[in-house]
């Protein structure tokens, strides 16, 4: 379990735009403060801290706590020159890492996480593609490279799109995370892969329909952007 939650931090923290790892320790690091402010994006809560060493930012799945609570960031990772898009900010020193078990605050109660998830955010091993995945039918049906290539045009539309699962992270912020190619686009143009989140499952290598609605320029924190994805889609 430690192992699992290390490697999801580590897979938190690799995704800053400018970010430089300062010190990490598998053994699991804790950092104590006085929570001095507190900002909520998406599902994350970054928390500026009051701590023996002066006043440090930590980021954190989201969490209920209020300014004067005393918290302990545990599995401590440190990052330099981290850019969060959320909040429009870059911190030149923050703390990623997960409330301890003794802290004061408790997940949050719409729309947050459990804090011990510990399932890992890097993507399981990419599968290939072999052959061209047919298209979907109807009048919905598109191709992962027609919804990349103009996802403007499709925002907040119900599409159809039919592809093999090259990635797929389950039970990750309540929903599964899969990515869908179907041969069509370039990996240089950015328009041959698509990220589709579901609460149906799937697993690697499956051939599956996805109908679901498209959103754009959407930023979950911490780095996780995307200019096009298809969410709340049911698989077929």
């Amino acid at each position: 379990m430690k192992k699992l939650m290390w490697i999801f931090l580590m897979a938190l923290a690799s995704y800053a735009y400018a970010g430089e790892m300062e010190s990490a320790a598998p053994s699991g690091v804790s950092v104590k403060g006085e929570v001095l402010e507190t900002k909520n994006v998406a599902n994350f809560t970054y928390l500026r801290l009051k701590t023996e060493r002066g006043e440090t930012w930590a980021a954190v799945l989201q969490v209920a706590v209020n300014k004067g609570d005393n918290v302990t960031i545990d599995n401590a990772i440190v990052m330099k020159n981290f850019t969060s898009k959320a909040l429009n900010k870059t911190f030149s020193s923050i703390i990623f890492g997960t409330i301890g078990n003794g802290a004061a605050g408790k997940p949050a109660a719409a729309g947050g996480h459990k804090l011990e998830m510990a399932t890992p955010l890097i993507p399981k091993k990419l599968e290939t593609i072999d052959a061209a995945v047919s298209k979907a039918s109807g009048p919905d049906a598109h191709s992962v490279a027609e919804i990349m290539s103009n996802g403007a045009g499709f925002k907040d539309k119900v599409v159809v799109v039919r592809g093999k699962v090259v990635k797929y992270n389950a039970d990750i912020m309540g929903r599964n995370w899969l990515h869908l190619r179907d041969g069509s686009g370039t990996e240089e143009a950015g328009t041959n892969d698509i990220l589709v989140t579901s609460k149906s499952e799937a697993k690697l290598g499956d051939i599956v329909t996805a109908k679901g609605v498209v959103h754009t320029d959407k930023d979950f924190g911490a780095g996780y952007a995307y200019k096009v994805l298809i969410e709340d889609a049911v698989l077929q």
